[in-house]
């Protein structure tokens, strides 16, 4: 039986990132991942742009992961627009002083995911154990024993599960989790734009569905379109051009004709919100402890956050030559990133339930909901605010 003192399951950001964090701390970390090696060092195109607040930049930085990422591929977002219905009324949110820079970034999926898997190469302490599952995990004497699906076992002093919002090993662990099916599939598609973005991204709620543009470089936008899972399927099944003239028509050629330029892809919409981040000796990172519907584009952002909390916490613990499981400190991680994730969670979940309703009394609190925004400076101003700022500690 192999000894380490963490094993990390999952190797997608949080993971990746949650191990780079660990760089230079002296632990002995092993990241087990069912993909194997070839597949993490390129990851394919998934449609997904993710949408960075400055906290995060700030955090990929200290992880050299930005550097690694094509500047050609980093956009930035300047203003954000929230519209309903059929009204021309928009709710925006945009920096008071352009010197400031921008509200933040978007950067493909998996080009965080390539450039988090490179910054990892040669890390001193880290072992890649590609192609394997973890099977079951049985509490030992300070610490777990991980079986994986070839045999072999970890005895590990702390367990961190990142694999997902449907993650096995969270179960494994004995931790449930509030799960909320919305019902609905995410299409996602990259278009060329006929008219110019302004480096503004949309969240617009219309009856029926929800749309959603997010600005990128070169004239090209990704649209998401939340329909029912059998309309998103009938779009899937377009030709490129009738896939172009039916995004152009959702957004009601706002913005001239939307040309696809990659091949559209969907994910149904479940939220999960872990009942506990923390057991014996374990923890939940990334969405394995909270899988955020993508309405307010925060779920990247969470994630991110929730493994610098938990990193920060086991590196100085291990400096001070303590126990990086011990109890008192990652009950301080649940209580900080329970803080940080729960209210997110709900006001976001509240947003897409009202948002969602087509009934007229929610189509009057909708639109009045906005407006009563809009005309309150100091709430657009703290959610710019939010976007922009630097991470804590």
């Amino acid at each position: 039986m192999q000894v380490t003192d963490v094993v990390v399951v999952g190797a997608g950001p949080a993971g990746l990132c949650f191990a780079r964090s660990l760089a230079g701390s002296g632990l002995r970390v092993a990241l087990v991942e069912p993909q194997s090696r070839q597949q993490l060092a390129d990851a394919p195109f998934d449609g997904r742009e993710i949408a960075l607040t400055h906290a995060s930049r700030q955090i990929l930085q200290r992880l050299q992961v930005w550097e690694r990422l094509p500047p050609a591929e980093i956009s930035e977002l300047h203003d954000a627009r929230v519209m309903d219905g059929v009204s021309p009324f928009a709710l925006t949110f945009a920096r008071d002083r352009p010197a400031d820079g921008p509200l933040g970034w978007l950067v493909p999926n998996h080009l965080i995911r390539r450039a988090a898997w490179n910054a990892v190469q040669g890390q001193p302490g880290l072992q890649l154990l590609d192609g394997r599952r973890v099977q079951g995990v049985q509490t030992a004497d300070a610490g777990h024993v991980v079986q994986l699906d070839d045999g072999s076992r970890l005895h590990a002093r702390l367990l961190v599960a990142a694999d997902s919002r449907f993650s096995s090993t969270r179960r494994l662990l004995g931790i449930g989790a509030r799960v909320r099916d919305f019902g609905k599939s995410m299409l996602v598609c990259r278009v060329q734009l006929e008219r110019d973005h302004r480096q503004t991204a949309w969240e617009w709620f219309g009856y029926g569905r929800t749309l959603a543009l997010l600005p990128l470089n070169h004239g090209l936008a990704s649209a998401v379109i939340t329909l029912p899972p059998r309309q998103v399927e009938g779009l899937l099944a377009l030709h490129e051009d009738a896939l172009g003239d039916a995004i152009s028509r959702f957004f009601a050629h706002r913005l001239g004709r939307m040309q696809p330029v990659a091949k559209p892809q969907a994910y149904p919409l479940v939220g999960v919100y872990a009942e506990r981040f923390v057991a014996a000796g374990a923890a939940l990172i990334g969405d394995a402890a909270v899988g955020m519907h993508p309405v307010t584009a925060h779920g990247f952002n969470l994630g991110l956050a929730s493994q610098h909390r938990l990193a920060d916490l086991i590196s100085d613990q291990h400096a001070r030559g303590a126990d990086i499981a011990d109890a008192g400190s990652l009950a301080r991680y649940q209580r900080g990133h329970r803080r940080a994730s729960r209210p997110l969670y709900e006001a976001t979940n509240a947003i897409a339930s009202v948002y969602t309703d087509d009934r007229a009394p929610a189509r009057l609190l909708r639109s009045a909901g906005l407006r009563l925004a809009q005309g309150v400076r100091p709430f657009r101003q703290l959610i710019a605010s939010h976007l922009t700022q630097p991470v804590a500690g």
